[in-house]
Protein backbone atom coordinates (compact mmCIF):
# COMPACT_ATOMS: atom_id res chain seq x y z
CA UNK A 1 0.00 0.00 0.00
CA UNK A 2 1.58 3.31 -1.07
CA UNK A 3 1.16 6.63 0.75
CA UNK A 4 -1.86 7.74 -1.26
CA UNK A 5 -3.56 4.40 -0.69
CA UNK A 6 -2.93 4.72 3.06
CA UNK A 7 -4.56 8.16 3.09
CA UNK A 8 -7.51 6.78 1.15
CA UNK A 9 -7.89 3.78 3.46
CA UNK A 10 -7.66 5.99 6.56
CA UNK A 11 -10.32 8.26 5.10
CA UNK A 12 -12.59 5.34 4.29
CA UNK A 13 -12.40 3.98 7.84
CA UNK A 14 -12.89 7.46 9.30
CA UNK A 15 -15.98 8.02 7.16
CA UNK A 16 -17.50 4.64 7.99
CA UNK A 17 -16.84 5.17 11.71
CA UNK A 18 -18.30 8.69 11.55
CA UNK A 19 -21.47 7.50 9.85
CA UNK A 20 -21.80 4.65 12.37
CA UNK A 21 -21.37 7.00 15.32
CA UNK A 22 -23.78 9.60 13.97
CA UNK A 23 -26.52 6.97 13.78
CA UNK A 24 -25.98 6.17 17.48
CA UNK A 25 -26.47 9.76 18.65
CA UNK A 26 -30.10 9.75 19.77
CA UNK A 27 -32.11 11.20 22.62
CA UNK A 28 -31.28 9.41 25.91
CA UNK A 29 -28.21 7.66 24.44
CA UNK A 30 -25.02 7.90 26.49
CA UNK A 31 -22.24 10.12 25.15
CA UNK A 32 -19.65 7.82 26.72
CA UNK A 33 -21.25 4.71 25.22
CA UNK A 34 -21.39 6.22 21.74
CA UNK A 35 -17.77 7.36 21.99
CA UNK A 36 -16.54 3.93 23.03
CA UNK A 37 -18.53 2.23 20.26
CA UNK A 38 -16.96 4.56 17.70
CA UNK A 39 -13.51 3.77 19.09
CA UNK A 40 -14.19 0.05 18.81
CA UNK A 41 -15.49 0.46 15.25
CA UNK A 42 -12.24 2.17 14.23
CA UNK A 43 -10.21 -0.68 15.68
CA UNK A 44 -12.46 -3.34 14.16
CA UNK A 45 -11.99 -1.78 10.72
CA UNK A 46 -8.21 -1.89 11.08
CA UNK A 47 -7.54 1.76 11.87
CA UNK A 48 -5.55 3.55 14.55
CA UNK A 49 -6.65 6.67 16.40
CA UNK A 50 -5.37 9.96 14.95
CA UNK A 51 -6.97 11.57 17.99
CA UNK A 52 -9.68 10.60 20.49
CA UNK A 53 -13.19 10.72 18.98
CA UNK A 54 -14.96 13.80 20.30
CA UNK A 55 -18.64 14.70 20.68
CA UNK A 56 -19.05 18.41 21.40
CA UNK A 57 -22.50 19.69 22.27
CA UNK A 58 -24.39 22.89 21.52
CA UNK A 59 -22.20 25.98 22.05
CA UNK A 60 -18.99 23.91 22.25
CA UNK A 61 -17.33 23.73 18.83
CA UNK A 62 -14.77 21.03 19.52
CA UNK A 63 -12.53 19.09 21.92
CA UNK A 64 -15.12 17.61 24.28
CA UNK A 65 -14.07 14.02 24.91
CA UNK A 66 -15.94 11.62 27.18
CA UNK A 67 -14.61 11.39 30.73
CA UNK A 68 -14.02 7.96 32.31
CA UNK A 69 -17.17 8.40 34.41
CA UNK A 70 -19.09 10.54 31.92
CA UNK A 71 -22.82 10.69 32.68
CA UNK A 72 -24.03 12.91 29.81
CA UNK A 73 -27.11 11.66 27.98
CA UNK A 74 -28.18 13.27 24.71
CA UNK A 75 -31.41 15.22 25.11
CA UNK A 76 -33.96 16.81 22.85
CA UNK A 77 -32.62 20.13 21.60
CA UNK A 78 -28.96 19.08 21.53
CA UNK A 79 -26.67 19.83 18.61
CA UNK A 80 -23.86 17.26 18.58
CA UNK A 81 -20.62 17.57 16.63
CA UNK A 82 -18.91 14.19 16.11
CA UNK A 83 -15.25 14.45 15.06
CA UNK A 84 -13.36 11.30 14.07
CA UNK A 85 -9.74 10.88 12.99
CA UNK A 86 -8.15 7.65 11.81
CA UNK A 87 -4.59 6.67 10.86
CA UNK A 88 -3.08 4.01 8.67
CA UNK A 89 0.68 3.92 9.33
CA UNK A 90 0.40 7.52 10.52
CA UNK A 91 -1.46 8.82 7.45
CA UNK A 92 -4.68 10.50 8.52
CA UNK A 93 -8.32 10.72 7.55
CA UNK A 94 -10.11 13.44 9.51
CA UNK A 95 -13.85 14.11 9.27
CA UNK A 96 -16.76 15.50 11.25
CA UNK A 97 -20.50 15.88 11.08
CA UNK A 98 -23.28 17.50 13.11
CA UNK A 99 -26.26 15.55 14.45
CA UNK A 100 -29.36 17.67 15.00
CA UNK A 101 -31.54 16.63 17.94
CA UNK A 102 -33.37 19.96 17.94
CA UNK A 103 -34.56 22.52 15.42
CA UNK A 104 -31.28 23.51 13.79
CA UNK A 105 -31.70 22.35 10.20
CA UNK A 106 -30.57 25.66 8.69
CA UNK A 107 -27.52 25.88 10.95
CA UNK A 108 -26.44 22.34 10.07
CA UNK A 109 -27.04 23.07 6.40
CA UNK A 110 -24.84 26.18 6.60
CA UNK A 111 -21.66 24.32 7.57
CA UNK A 112 -22.35 21.42 5.19
CA UNK A 113 -23.02 23.74 2.25
CA UNK A 114 -19.93 25.78 3.10
CA UNK A 115 -17.85 22.61 3.00
CA UNK A 116 -19.36 21.54 -0.32
CA UNK A 117 -18.76 24.97 -1.84
CA UNK A 118 -15.14 24.90 -0.69
CA UNK A 119 -14.67 21.46 -2.23
CA UNK A 120 -15.97 22.77 -5.56
CA UNK A 121 -13.11 25.24 -5.95
CA UNK A 122 -10.09 23.41 -4.54
CA UNK A 123 -7.20 22.23 -6.67
CA UNK A 124 -3.53 22.96 -7.32
CA UNK A 125 -2.83 26.69 -7.33
CA UNK A 126 -5.96 27.72 -5.44
CA UNK A 127 -5.37 30.37 -2.75
CA UNK A 128 -6.31 29.26 0.75
CA UNK A 129 -7.82 32.71 1.29
CA UNK A 130 -10.28 32.01 -1.52
CA UNK A 131 -11.38 28.85 0.28
CA UNK A 132 -12.06 30.95 3.37
CA UNK A 133 -13.99 33.43 1.25
CA UNK A 134 -16.24 30.68 -0.14
CA UNK A 135 -16.89 29.36 3.38
CA UNK A 136 -17.60 32.79 4.85
CA UNK A 137 -19.93 33.84 2.04
CA UNK A 138 -21.92 30.62 2.28
CA UNK A 139 -22.39 30.79 6.04
CA UNK A 140 -23.20 34.49 6.21
CA UNK A 141 -25.76 34.18 3.40
CA UNK A 142 -27.51 31.61 5.59
CA UNK A 143 -27.69 34.20 8.38
CA UNK A 144 -24.96 32.75 10.62
CA UNK A 145 -21.38 33.56 11.59
CA UNK A 146 -18.37 31.51 10.51
CA UNK A 147 -16.13 30.71 13.46
CA UNK A 148 -13.22 33.03 12.79
CA UNK A 149 -10.59 31.52 15.06
CA UNK A 150 -10.94 27.91 14.02
CA UNK A 151 -9.58 26.62 10.75
CA UNK A 152 -8.92 23.62 8.60
CA UNK A 153 -5.36 22.39 8.27
CA UNK A 154 -2.85 20.30 6.44
CA UNK A 155 -2.20 16.67 7.33
CA UNK A 156 1.01 14.67 7.21
CA UNK A 157 2.34 11.40 8.59
CA UNK A 158 1.81 11.52 12.37
CA UNK A 159 1.07 15.26 12.05
CA UNK A 160 -2.57 16.11 12.71
CA UNK A 161 -2.28 19.92 12.30
CA UNK A 162 0.18 20.73 9.54
CA UNK A 163 0.55 23.67 7.16
CA UNK A 164 -1.28 25.22 5.44
CA UNK A 165 -4.01 26.62 7.65
CA UNK A 166 -7.35 26.63 5.81
CA UNK A 167 -9.33 29.64 7.07
CA UNK A 168 -13.09 29.80 7.54
CA UNK A 169 -13.18 33.48 6.63
CA UNK A 170 -11.76 35.62 3.84
CA UNK A 171 -8.18 36.45 4.85
CA UNK A 172 -6.54 37.41 1.58
CA UNK A 173 -3.97 34.65 2.19
CA UNK A 174 -2.21 33.95 -1.13
CA UNK A 175 -0.74 30.63 -0.03
CA UNK A 176 -1.44 28.24 -2.91
CA UNK A 177 -2.47 24.61 -2.63
CA UNK A 178 0.02 22.20 -4.16
CA UNK A 179 -0.51 18.88 -5.88
CA UNK A 180 -0.01 16.04 -3.43
CA UNK A 181 -0.91 18.03 -0.30
CA UNK A 182 -3.50 16.56 2.03
CA UNK A 183 -5.81 18.99 3.81
CA UNK A 184 -8.81 18.92 6.11
CA UNK A 185 -11.48 21.53 5.39
CA UNK A 186 -13.79 22.12 8.38
CA UNK A 187 -16.27 24.99 8.40
CA UNK A 188 -18.00 25.91 11.65
CA UNK A 189 -21.21 27.98 11.61
CA UNK A 190 -22.44 29.78 14.74
CA UNK A 191 -25.64 31.45 15.88
CA UNK A 192 -23.50 33.52 18.25
CA UNK A 193 -20.30 35.53 18.12
CA UNK A 194 -18.35 33.33 15.72
CA UNK A 195 -15.35 33.30 18.05
CA UNK A 196 -14.38 30.55 20.46
CA UNK A 197 -12.25 30.52 23.60
CA UNK A 198 -10.38 27.83 25.54
CA UNK A 199 -11.82 26.57 28.80
CA UNK A 200 -9.45 25.47 31.55
CA UNK A 201 -10.42 21.79 31.84
CA UNK A 202 -8.66 19.70 29.19
CA UNK A 203 -8.76 15.91 29.05
CA UNK A 204 -7.12 15.66 25.63
CA UNK A 205 -3.34 16.00 25.48
CA UNK A 206 -0.33 15.26 23.33
CA UNK A 207 3.32 14.94 24.27
CA UNK A 208 5.19 18.19 23.54
CA UNK A 209 8.61 17.16 24.82
CA UNK A 210 9.99 14.28 26.82
CA UNK A 211 11.84 15.19 30.01
CA UNK A 212 13.34 13.14 32.84
CA UNK A 213 10.80 12.46 35.60
CA UNK A 214 11.63 11.06 39.02
CA UNK A 215 8.29 9.87 40.30
CA UNK A 216 7.66 6.20 39.53
CA UNK A 217 3.96 6.80 38.78
CA UNK A 218 4.74 9.60 36.35
CA UNK A 219 7.39 7.45 34.64
CA UNK A 220 4.84 4.68 34.26
CA UNK A 221 2.26 7.02 32.72
CA UNK A 222 4.88 8.60 30.45
CA UNK A 223 5.80 5.15 29.14
CA UNK A 224 2.16 4.64 28.15
CA UNK A 225 1.93 8.11 26.57
CA UNK A 226 5.00 7.39 24.41
CA UNK A 227 3.00 4.63 22.69
CA UNK A 228 0.79 7.29 21.09
CA UNK A 229 3.73 8.60 18.99
CA UNK A 230 3.09 12.27 19.87
CA UNK A 231 -0.53 12.01 18.71
CA UNK A 232 -3.39 13.20 20.95
CA UNK A 233 -4.72 10.94 23.71
CA UNK A 234 -7.29 11.25 26.47
CA UNK A 235 -7.28 10.52 30.18
CA UNK A 236 -9.92 7.82 29.74
CA UNK A 237 -7.58 5.71 27.63
CA UNK A 238 -4.84 5.82 30.25
CA UNK A 239 -7.16 5.30 33.22
CA UNK A 240 -8.56 1.97 31.93
CA UNK A 241 -5.44 0.11 33.05
CA UNK A 242 -3.71 2.57 35.36
CA UNK A 243 -6.53 4.20 37.34
CA UNK A 244 -7.72 7.79 37.16
CA UNK A 245 -5.96 8.92 40.37
CA UNK A 246 -2.53 7.88 39.10
CA UNK A 247 -3.22 9.34 35.68
CA UNK A 248 -4.32 12.71 37.04
CA UNK A 249 -1.30 12.87 39.35
CA UNK A 250 1.12 12.16 36.51
CA UNK A 251 -0.56 14.54 34.09
CA UNK A 252 -0.43 17.37 36.63
CA UNK A 253 3.31 16.82 37.06
CA UNK A 254 3.90 16.72 33.30
CA UNK A 255 1.82 19.87 32.76
CA UNK A 256 3.88 21.60 35.45
CA UNK A 257 7.05 20.60 33.58
CA UNK A 258 5.62 21.88 30.26
CA UNK A 259 5.74 18.41 28.71
CA UNK A 260 2.21 18.35 27.29
CA UNK A 261 0.06 20.19 24.79
CA UNK A 262 -3.48 20.71 26.11
CA UNK A 263 -6.67 20.72 24.02
CA UNK A 264 -9.51 22.04 26.19
CA UNK A 265 -13.15 22.34 25.03
CA UNK A 266 -13.82 25.35 22.79
CA UNK A 267 -17.18 27.10 23.38
CA UNK A 268 -18.57 30.09 21.48
CA UNK A 269 -17.84 33.31 23.36
CA UNK A 270 -21.44 34.45 22.79
CA UNK A 271 -22.83 31.05 23.77
CA UNK A 272 -24.25 30.58 20.29
CA UNK A 273 -24.85 27.06 19.01
CA UNK A 274 -22.30 25.76 16.52
CA UNK A 275 -22.46 23.27 13.64
CA UNK A 276 -19.47 21.64 11.92
CA UNK A 277 -18.74 19.69 8.75
CA UNK A 278 -15.37 18.30 7.68
CA UNK A 279 -13.70 16.26 4.94
CA UNK A 280 -10.12 15.28 4.13
CA UNK A 281 -8.91 15.93 0.59
CA UNK A 282 -5.86 14.93 -1.44
CA UNK A 283 -5.02 17.87 -3.72
CA UNK A 284 -4.72 16.81 -7.35
CA UNK A 285 -5.97 17.88 -10.76
CA UNK A 286 -9.06 15.90 -9.74
CA UNK A 287 -9.04 16.23 -5.92
CA UNK A 288 -9.80 13.07 -3.94
CA UNK A 289 -12.14 13.43 -0.96
CA UNK A 290 -10.91 10.47 1.09
CA UNK A 291 -13.69 10.68 3.68
CA UNK A 292 -16.58 10.53 1.23
CA UNK A 293 -17.98 7.00 0.95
Amino acid sequence: MDIREKYIEAGKIAAESLRYGAQLIKIDASLLDVTEKVEQKILDLGGEFAFPPQISLNETAAHYCAEPDDTILFKKGDLAKLDVGVMIDGYIGDNATTVNLGDYDKLVEASREALNNALKIIGPGVYVGDIGKAIQETITKKGFSPVRNLSGHGLAQYVYHDKPSIPNIETGDKTQLKKGQVIAIEPFASTGSGTIYETNQANIFSLRQKKPVRNVITRQILTEIMKYKNMPFTTRWLSKNLGIAKVNFALREMIHQDMLNLYPPLPDSGRGFISQAEHTVIIDDEPIVTTRI
